[in-house]
């Protein structure tokens, strides 16, 4: 240790430390999670599992009603993120755009479902929900999830859209394009990363919503981060670890597709005032 101390400096020295702390904090739980869900017998106090094998993972892709909340929750994803491009966008790109009164509150309004504790706010959807008769539907835990999401889909496009020249959309309209013609032509591909990455927010927090689901959802609705606190109590740690690696795998594989549009920029440009 002494000779590696020496050897790369006392700087050097200090900044691979804090790395490897930086990795065991980070990738530890992930790595003890996936150790999990193929343990067998793994009991206390074995620091690691003594056999390994596939029958929890057997158990859950055996169960109908865990299929069920995996489609349900892929199908809401899906619906979510759609309804929230139609409805978001125009906003986004009005506030990039117009200059009118109220335009800083409006645009940071959209903030306020991420300002304040989430349970409080789904309690007062539940109260009016109930009242219309939304308790346990599609379309009420929907409306949940585009609430919840909205910040990402508002403040992310706003921000790609402003870096969208606006002499570009008036020299296409110089031309004799209509505005849809220069909007869906000029000012979206050039924006398309940061609506992208917008998406991909949209898609995995709807994937990974559990309060506002289990809240608004239940009985009839079962989503994934729902049936996984049933099986956290209801199971053995290993079943837990095997739903929670299944719900992982969306979301790793959408970061993997389209990482190339996981930018710095992309992501700071939205949150500038």
């Amino acid at each position: 240790m002494k000779r590696l101390y020496y050897g790369l400096g006392k700087r050097k020295f200090a900044e691979w430390i804090l790395l490897a702390v930086f990795v065991l904090f980070f990738y530890g739980p992930l790595f003890n999670m996936l150790t999990l869900s193929f343990a067998g017998k793994y009991e206390y106090p074995d620091v690691i599992p003594q056999t390994y094998g596939l029958k929890w993972w057997d158990y859950i892709l055996s169960k109908g009603q865990m299929l069920e909340s995996i489609t349900t929750s892929l199908l809401l994803a899906v619906v979510v993120t759609v309804i929230s491009l139609l409805i978001c966008l125009p906003a986004a790109y009005a506030i990039a755009r117009y200059q009118f009164k109220g335009r800083s509150f409006v645009r940071l309004s959209f903030l306020l479902t991420n300002a304040f504790p989430k349970m409080g706010i789904y309690t007062a959807m539940a109260v009016i929900f109930y009242k219309l008769n939304l308790i346990g539907t599609f379309t009420g835990v929907v409306l949940v999830h585009v609430v919840n999401t909205m910040m990402f889909m508002v403040w992310i496009p706003s921000g790609a859209f402003r870096t969208v020249h606006i002499q570009q959309e008036e020299s296409a309209r110089d031309a004799g394009a209509s505005a849809l013609q220069v909007f869906f032509k000029i000012t979206m591909p050039m924006a398309w990363p940061g609506i992208v990455v917008a998406s991909l927010y949209t898609f995995l927090g709807s994937m990974e919503e559990a309060q506002g689901s289990l809240l608004i959802g239940l009985p009839n609705i079962h989503t994934m981060p729902s049936e996984l606190y049933g099986i956290i109590m209801s199971f053995p740690d290993t079943a837990g670890a095997v739903f929670a690696v299944i719900l992982l795998i969306p979301s790793v594989l959408l970061l993997i597709v389209f990482r190339k549009y996981l930018s710095a920029e992309a992501l700071s440009s939205g949150f500038k005032m």
